[in-house]
């Protein structure tokens, strides 16, 4: 025999339908989003994985002054590798962003073709395709660089180029400035040849079974190259950013996902438990007959656990076509906004199933549970007699009998529904943390770019290389390459001073380990104005990072050794464009065994032009130091509006229901007043007034706990986000727009809830007379 209680559910639907809408809509966002994304994710990391083979990416590359020689060649290939020309020219655009211009790969690091088609002919170009899309160009428009000019005849994605670094040294990738492209042969051969770099690719004829095995190989072989050509560069695969950032920072931001998911099904599994607790109220009597009638505890449970669940069932399968089908390019699309990913196909993801299916419904079913656990313990009798507070009753609190009538009867609401104003708090505080992200990120950002013009070191930082073939023969040989080169890169620039330099990091730990920049700079130094002496100051940068103080002990690691130097802080120097320690030049190299004239750089207020570009590693400029927050904001700058309606969207379908609880629980109360002659407005100042009184007092009480909480969150995401450090700023105007759009959104559930109260009819006060 059929449960007869099961004819309910249909009749409370309809009945709740507006209730029950609202939260089937905001599951299927939600659940929507997160299983797109987890699909994206999956789908975009086997591509970016599967590509090492596809397109046949390189196992490292290096540099070299000149082109090698057969011979040349043939001595390094006998080293166990296989060679592939990758040679480049890079070229400045009237845009003034740099373009770097390869022939078509046909065997080494091949291109994969987004849109478009491949250059043909003299004049075509295919360009990176996030490039592109940074830069506002398509297929078919030109780009200029002087009097040359190239069609756009496709748009690519280059395996070795999936990250747009372009210096290996970088701390932040740049797609707004910096793009690769692809050219015929024939093409390349028409640029400017003295802008040549003779790059090349090999791969290991058997690849090594592990990183650590690869480190071992690779340093071998960059001592065995250096014997037989002048290298300018070595990068190994696993040290080259532009192929490895992607694929280590894919899947860094699964866990958070699913921590929102599941942060937000906890939030509506109690919304249902008011709702249900609502419910069990107003049906107490039915509930008291059911039960004497032989009903047993469980037997209810389970009906009025059902429509939760069905509801979170249902949302949870709709959201998951959803994210297959609509959302996972929304998502992959933001990955696309970052890396310059090849195609990828949608793999079923059982796991994110798994995650956003059969998680949020046990999670309704646990919280649930608990609730009409507690709700049903009461007898029989109890319900019959609509007696639910399980206790002794209390005296109502005493009011001041000074206080207006409306101002007590809006307190009494207000006392009255304090667990559903409780959830309501919990709500607006993560409604307004994720807002508070959203307007957060672009906010600081841009108060970082202005912090980093005011306080440079120069507004232009050379540093010098030292080309590797001149520190490979025999001692005196070093010696007369090393006069050579300091003799090239003087200068006469009279803004141009000496500084010393070296690069170590920090230990492996948490987090992942940092390149720490040791600066030597001159005792009298115009830009460095600190009185170091023989001491050592770090930027401030570093030790709000690290949380550094004057006194603690730093201790840094060379790169790829395992000799460590510890410092003792003695200072803070208010720099905070990078992870820096300041020290005398003389210390440093005295510290590091250098000579003592040695130096490997030049501060300077005016471009320096008097030193050949080859000796020229790289220039550290207002442009390069704000390349992380350019970055950051092209990357994110979508994903944060996103991230803002749905923190509004939460708040709404939040304040909605609760609100419309407050005003089905007062029914009867309002039914009354209506009899007694109170209008609608009059009411409303009596109900919607005491929400709105709570709302307030909840936003406000929100903005310093969430700031703290932010706090947190904004330094594990920088902490485990990117190398560098940007301090969290709060613009007062957030919380302004954080209270505006508040209120903006309540007005409109005031609005829909004004209705409500105005079709509670007076013959409620009739119904259910003890």
């Amino acid at each position: 025999m059929k449960n007869p209680l099961h004819k309910r559910l249909p009749r409370e639907i309809r009945s709740e339908f507006g209730k029950y809408i609202v939260i089937f809509l905001l599951m299927v966002a939600t659940i929507g989003f997160v299983s797109g994304f987890l699909v994206a994710d999956n789908s975009m990391l086997l591509a970016y994985q599967d590509g090492f083979e596809k397109y046949n990416i390189e196992d490292g590359n290096f540099r070299t002054a000149d082109r090698i020689y057969r011979s040349q060649r043939e001595d390094i290939e006998k080293l166990g590798i296989t060679l592939y020309e990758n040679y480049y020219i890079e070229a400045t655009l009237d845009n003034e962003s740099t373009m770097r211009f390869f022939k078509n790969r046909e065997e080494i690091n091949k291109v994969c073709l987004m849109k478009g088609e491949l250059p043909k002919a003299a004049g075509e170009v295919a360009i990176d395709r996030m490039y592109a899309d940074n830069n506002q160009l398509a297929v078919g428009d030109t780009i200029t660089g002087g009097e040359r000019s190239w069609k756009i005849t496709g748009l690519v994605a280059l395996s070795d180029y999936s990250c747009l670094f372009q210096n290996n040294s970088d701390s932040m990738f740049d797609a707004v400035k910096f793009g690769v492209g692809v050219v015929t042969p024939e093409e390349f051969d028409t640029l400017n040849q003295d802008k040549l770099q003779y790059n090349y690719s090999w791969k290991y004829e058997q690849e090594p079974a592990d990183e650590v095995e690869e480190k071992e190989i690779s340093e071998d072989l960059m001592e065995e190259t250096g014997k037989i050509v002048s290298l300018e560069s070595f990068v190994p695969r696993y040290t080259n950013q532009a192929i490895t950032f992607t694929g280590e920072d894919m899947g860094g931001d699964k866990a958070m996902m699913i921590m929102l998911l599941y942060i937000i099904m906890v939030i509506m599994a109690f919304v249902f438990g008011i709702t249900i607790s609502n419910t069990i109220r107003k049906e107490a009597a039915v509930i008291g007959i059911l039960r004497a009638s032989g009903y047993t505890r469980r037997e209810l449970i389970s009906h009025y656990m059902t429509l939760p669940v069905l509801v979170t069932l249902a949302g949870a399968l709709a959201g998951n076509v959803l994210g297959y089908t609509v959302l996972k390019n929304v998502c992959a699309a933001m990955y696309y906004g970052s890396y310059s990913l090849p195609t990828y196909e949608t793999v079923w993801n059982a796991e994110a199933f798994l995650l956003t299916t059969v998680v949020p419904v046990l999670i309704m079913l646990v919280v649930n549970f608990c609730v009409l656990r507690q709700k049903l313990r009461l007898s029989p009798l109890k319900f019959l007699r609509r007696d639910l507070s399980g206790k002794k009753q209390k005296r109502a609190m005493r009011l001041s009998p000074h206080i207006k009538i409306f101002s007590r009867f809006r307190l009494r609401v207000i006392f009255q529904n304090m667990s559903n104003y409780l959830v309501l708090l919990i709500g607006i505080l993560f409604a307004n943390l994720l807002l508070m992200f959203g307007l957060l990120l672009p906010s600081t950002l841009a108060h970082y770019q202005t912090e980093i013009q005011e306080n440079m070191l120069a507004n232009y930082q050379y540093m010098l290389q030292v080309p590797m073939g001149a520190m490979t023969g025999s001692k005196l040989e070093e010696l007369l390459n090393l006069l050579t080169f300091y003799a090239e890169v003087r200068t006469d620039n009279e803004t141009a001073e000496k500084f010393s330099a070296y690069a170590l990091n920090t230990l492996p730990g948490k987090y992942k380990s940092e390149e720490v920049l040791l600066y030597g700079v001159e005792k009298d130094s115009k830009y460095v104005t600190a009185d170091l002496g023989d001491g050592v100051y770090i930027s401030s940068a570093y030790a709000d990072k690290f949380r550094i103080r004057p006194g603690d002990t730093i201790t840094l690691k060379e790169k790829y050794e395992k000799d460590e130097y510890s410092f003792t802080v003695d200072g803070i120097y208010d720099y905070t464009a990078g992870l820096c320690i300041f020290m005398s030049r003389d210390k440093l190299n005295e510290t590091f065994d250098l000579e003592d004239d040695y130096y490997s750089g030049y501060f300077s207020d005016t471009p320096i032009t008097d030193i050949r570009k080859k000796y020229i590693g790289s220039v550290v400029d207002l442009d390069a130091l704000t390349k992380i927050s350019r970055q950051l904001d092209v990357s994110m700058g979508s994903m944060m509006e996103m991230v803002n309606g749905f923190a509004i969207m939460i708040y709404i379908v939040l304040i909605y229901l609760l609100s419309k609880i407050i005003i089905e629980k007062n029914a009867q109360s309002i039914s009354m007043v209506k009899i007694l002659g109170y209008t609608n407005w009059e009411i409303s100042r009596l109900y919607i007034l005491s929400t709105t009184i709570v709302v307030v007092i909840c936003l406000l009480v929100s903005f310093p706990a969430e700031r703290a909480v932010m706090e947190v969150l904004f330094r594990e995401m920088m902490l485990s986000s990117i190398s560098g450090w940007i301090t969290m700023w709060v613009n007062p105007m957030i919380y302004v727009q954080m209270f505006g759009a508040g209120m903006v959104a309540y007005a409109v559930v005031a609005l829909l809830e004004f209705c409500k109260i105005k079709k509670v009819p007076m013959d409620e006060a009739l119904k259910n007379v003890e």
